[in-house]
């Protein structure tokens, strides 16, 4: 049993090693609910994520704009008031020009009026910065999210168990921009993915299964490591609601990209039946990866088991692949460079071109001007391609 002090709870710790997901570190003011502890030690953290439905009525870029400003509301701390706000602030605590607001001078200019260096514990209390990690509530506490569940109907939120700070390899168990970009695109096209079955390969947290699930008649959310798939069929559990009567199954399941096989032990956790195999390959006509392109070798590996499944799929099929563009300094370069993406997009151009008589591939990329159902930032980094996978025989 892992001892964990509410000292070591209440500040995230980072190592040399340690790797932390921006939606996480975007969410400085949401309040994440620390849940348990994993078969590994690693606290695990229940977040609420809203889906707005809202901006399926009008045009992606003012969404984009709404959901960014809300963002910015949400994330703001307390030196950062929009001036709504700081108007009802005037207004219920009398401020008169003196108070703590941004003003302007005689020539129009803006003052900013910095956090006084003594106040009162009633100011203090007011004026204090948002910490820029989670706090993390311990079980049992549930109603700390009244006032989220209230605001969002269970309708509209995914509920999702993930951990936070985690090394490389264990990066899976953090939720990532991309998965959030590709959850988009199918809430935006979920008429032509209804009723389709689906594999998603390095599925994480599920949370992008979770997401086609609403629509698909079938998912398979395959990972590899017995906790992350603990963890992955947790998250589905959560959001049976979300998942219309008599579809959107979505089945958690082992599938590595090392091995040339389904996992068939009937012992092993997460293994694959000889019917559930044949359905995927009678009936999967979509394919999808989010944030998996930052391994060379897991790359390539990925890629194998693209052209592998594909082959032996009954029909032609459409993958989706969503990632980030992530820049690094490197010392072998001596400049900025994106080792991970340039190896993706050659490996990706390989494929394409590849002399194949029973197989064509066809790549594009997807603009990213739809609608922007859930609250994250969508940097120009973010991708997301399109590859047709045509039966030629």
């Amino acid at each position: 049993m892992v001892d964990v002090t509410e000292e070591e709870m209440d500040n995230a710790t980072f190592k040399s090693d340690t790797v932390l997901s921006d939606v996480h570190l975007h969410y400085p003011n949401k309040r994440h609910l620390m849940v348990r502890l994993n078969a590994v030690g690693q606290p695990v953290f229940l977040s609420y994520f809203k889906i707005l439905w809202n901006t399926e009525d009008s045009a992606s870029e003012k969404h984009v704009r709404g959901a960014t400003t809300e963002r910015e509301h949400q994330y703001r701390s307390g030196d950062e008031l929009c001036d709504k706000d700081r108007n009802n602030l005037k207004k219920e605590r009398g401020l008169n020009s003196e108070g703590v607001e941004a003003l302007l001078d005689d020539d129009g200019d803006l003052e900013v009026v910095r956090r006084p260096h003594s106040a009162s514990d009633l100011e203090a209390e007011d004026l204090l910065r948002d910490i820029v990690y989670p706090v993390i509530l311990m079980k049992g506490k549930e109603d700390a999210f009244e006032d989220e569940e209230q605001e969002c109907p269970c309708s509209d939120v995914v509920k999702i168990e993930h951990t936070m700070a985690t090394p490389l390899e264990d990066v899976g168990k953090q939720v990532w921009r991309a998965a959030f970009l590709l959850a988009d695109y199918i809430l935006f096209k979920r008429d032509m993915f209804r009723c389709c079955s689906v594999l998603e390969l390095g599925s994480g947290t599920g949370i992008t299964s979770i997401i086609m699930g609403t629509v698909a008649k079938r998912v398979y959310c395959t990972d590899v490591g017995e906790d992350l798939l603990t963890m992955c069929e947790q998250n589905v559990m959560l959001n049976k609601h979300l998942m219309e009567p008599g579809r959107g199954e979505v089945k958690v399941k082992e599938l590595d990209w090392l091995k040339d096989e389904f996992c068939t032990d009937p012992e092993a956790p997460y293994s694959w039946s000889e019917e559930e195999i044949a359905d995927l390959h009678d009936h999967c006509t979509v394919i999808m990866a989010a944030d998996v392109f930052y391994d060379d070798d897991l790359t390539d590996a990925l890629f194998r088991t693209l052209y592998r499944i594909t082959h032996n799929l009954r029909n032609s099929c459409t993958v989706y692949l969503a990632l980030e563009k992530r820049l690094n300094f490197t010392l072998r370069h001596m400049d900025v460079t994106c080792e991970a993406y340039s190896h993706f997009r050659n490996t990706l151009n390989d494929l394409e071109n590849l002399q194949d008589k029973k197989m064509k591939y066809t790549v594009e990329p997807i603009k990213l001007d739809f609608c922007q159902f859930l609250i994250y930032e969508r940097i120009e980094q973010l991708e997301l391609w399109k590859i047709v996978a045509e039966q030629l025989t």
